[in-house]
């Protein structure tokens, strides 16, 4: 399938704090925070939920077209992108604004303290998927954090064009209010969220789960070292666990690596638990990674992981998409 990412495209400057947010978090002076954490390293890598969900799906062998409005800074970024399989040819160029920055803090727990500015991200919303679905076969699009206007003008020409979309509102849930939430995930192929967006959506929109349930097609929850609970259309749950990792280094940009191996593998063909099986290995690829675009794909150590976490049966079924 030809699959769009429409999201924000970034420079992530990542550090590292030795100790704990928490210990450092009063209860009783939250209203009145002052805070400095001296960090050990300072990272500065491409980032950004579309380009780390198109660098993702172009090592899976896919060729992503990539949505989204960057600076005159872009021209490395995009060269990496490209030499790694994805189609930038559609990426708005501003020319008064930067590349989005993406500013990040973790501690030891994983724990993470972010900022976010917008810059020519802001510019998304002049992007139209109408126009390019007439220059593009356009089987899937995704529709991920962005310029929120951007967000919801992608989501209603998707809806209108009849392509399918899912919906993943993320770090932007904060932004939107009920209505606006409930125009993003209406009619979606998939909706995808972690535990706490979800829980975030119900009481934005003020839905029940049944009522999400009504408006999408697959639910899909992604529950940190828990694993990941798919809900299928008929409402069929489907579980499954973490690929165990092998030190984790760097939580960002792990849930938009399960986005690409999932929908890689389900627009495959494969079923809900295979896709998110592959999901789960590109997680935890990047979570043992200082960068979200750092990792490689070695097909034998990833057939080993996926036996290792899934059982052989599971190898095979995924191996033709390694």
């Amino acid at each position: 399938m030809s699959i769009a990412v429409s999201a924000s495209i970034a420079t992530d400057h990542l550090m590292r704090f030795p100790g704990r947010f928490a210990d450092a978090l009063l209860a009783d002076q939250l209203d009145h925070v002052s805070l400095s954490f001296l960090v050990d390293d300072l990272q500065l890598r491409r980032g950004g939920v579309a380009g780390n969900i198109a660098y993702a799906m172009g090592l899976l062998n896919q060729r992503p077209l990539l949505v989204g409005a960057v600076g005159a800074d872009f021209a490395e970024y995009r060269a990496w992108l490209e030499g790694n399989g994805v189609d930038c040819s559609t990426v708005l160029v501003s020319e008064k604004a930067h590349t989005a920055r993406f500013v990040c803090t973790t501690d030891e727990d994983m724990a993470q303290i972010a900022s976010f500015y917008p810059g020519a991200m802001s510019e998304a919303r002049d992007i139209s998927i109408t126009e390019l679905s007439e220059s593009h076969a356009l089987d899937l699009v995704l529709v991920g954090a962005n310029d929120p206007e951007a967000m919801l003008k992608h989501t209603a020409e998707a809806r209108e064009a009849e392509i399918l979309f899912a919906a993943d509102p993320s770090q932007q849930l904060a932004r939107l209010d009920g209505d606006q939430a409930v125009q993003l995930i209406e009619g979606a192929a998939y909706l995808f969220t972690n535990k706490y967006e979800w829980a975030l959506l119900l009481q934005k929109t003020g839905l029940s789960e049944d009522e999400v349930a009504a408006k999408v097609g697959i639910r899909v929850t992604t529950l940190g070292a828990e694993g990941v609970k798919i809900v299928d259309r008929d409402g069929t749950e489907v579980h499954v666990g973490v690929v165990p990792d092998r030190g984790r280094v760097d939580p960002t940009g792990v849930g938009d690596a399960f986005r690409a191996g999932f929908l890689t593998a389900h627009t495959a063909g494969l079923s809900l638990e295979r896709a998110a099986q592959l999901g789960s290995l590109i997680a935890v690829l990047v979570l043992e990674t200082m960068g979200t675009q750092e990792w490689t794909l070695n097909k034998e150590d990833a057939l080993q992981r996926l036996t290792e976490a899934y059982g052989a049966e599971a190898a095979d079924e995924i191996k033709p998409l390694l």
